[in-house]
């Protein structure tokens, strides 16, 4: 077998896993395999509507493979994936991420209320597209929400600093850096990511990966100010400039706490019911044979 290869994902576990020498204390062969944009604008093959939004996402990235033992993306987007035989959910551990629709702070928009008719940027068949449907419905119809599809995180922060769009949907590292530019939230959309495991990787090395993030996760716990440079990694120059990593939020928390039968149907459910996704990309593989559990 080769080498384990691992997607980072914007999150301060894997770095720490290696620091602290986690991987290799449980054996792993390991390397990180970075995302072919680093998460940031259109990648290769990206599809645009006459209007200019890029039309695909997370789910797209896993349907034409990645280059990697394992990755992660909201768990709609990983859930739709591994139904659709691109790979296997993990059914041991998910994580969890802080996200929010946000607005500049001289924005007039002040309550969910007042998202009804304007624009939200979000990433297409993404945790952004997903989490902002979900989190509107008390206000607006899914099927009515205004939604912009604008390409990856890094794209939307960069859209909010120009003010070229007046609302976005943000997770994670992004949420942060905004609040510390006086961005405001109006709405929380905090949502699940799942993990997706791709070819076929040694059963145990999977394990070893997860063990290692779950003494990192405990770490970070513990003393959070120790790691958190590491966001250093994962933010374009531009923003190196503005951010002050010291006040940003530990980030995205990883749960070892089974993706379970329940939310696995529930939430392929939900995505079939509003037609989210076209009917040639809806999979239909059972939980047994969708998450490695």
């Amino acid at each position: 077998m080769g080498k384990f290869r691992i997607q980072p994902h914007g999150r301060l576990q894997e770095w720490v896993a290696e620091e602290k020498g986690y991987f290799a204390e449980e054996g792993l062969d390991y390397e990180f395999a970075r995302a072919g944009n680093d998460r940031g604008g259109p990648r290769q093959g990206t599809v645009q509507s006459a209007d200019g939004q890029v039309m695909t996402g997370a789910f797209e990235s896993m349907e034409e493979g990645r280059a990697c033992e394992v990755s992660s993306a909201c768990h709609w987007a990983v859930n739709m994936a591994s139904s659709g035989e691109h790979g296997q959910m993990w059914g041991h551990a998910y994580s969890v991420t802080q996200a929010g629709i946000m607005v500049p702070p001289e924005s007039t928009i002040k309550t969910p209320d007042d998202l009804r008719n304007i624009e939200v940027g979000v990433g297409f068949h993404s945790g952004s597209h997903f989490s902002a449907l979900q989190a509107l419905q008390p206000f607006v119809d899914a099927k009515e929400a205004k939604l912009r599809f604008i390409g990856g995180p890094n794209d939307r922060v960069n859209m909010l600093l120009d003010r070229t769009i007046q609302a976005a949907n943000v997770f994670g590292l992004q949420k942060d850096i905004l609040e510390q530019q006086g961005f405001r939230v109006v709405l929380n959309t905090t949502f699940m990511i799942g993990f997706l495991i791709n070819g076929d990787p040694d059963v145990e090395d999977c394990h070893k990966y997860f063990n290692a993030l779950q003494k990192a996760q405990r770490a970070i716990d513990v003393e959070p100010e120790q790691y958190k440079h590491y966001f250093m990694n994962e933010m374009p120059e531009r923003w190196k400039a503005i951010v002050d990593v010291r006040g940003l939020s530990p980030g995205e928390r990883i749960v070892f706490e089974p993706y379970t039968r329940e939310v696995y149907e529930k939430t392929h459910r939900w995505m079939v019911d509003l037609d989210l996704f076209p009917e040639a990309q809806v999979g239909t593989a059972s939980y047994n044979e969708a998450v490695m559990v």
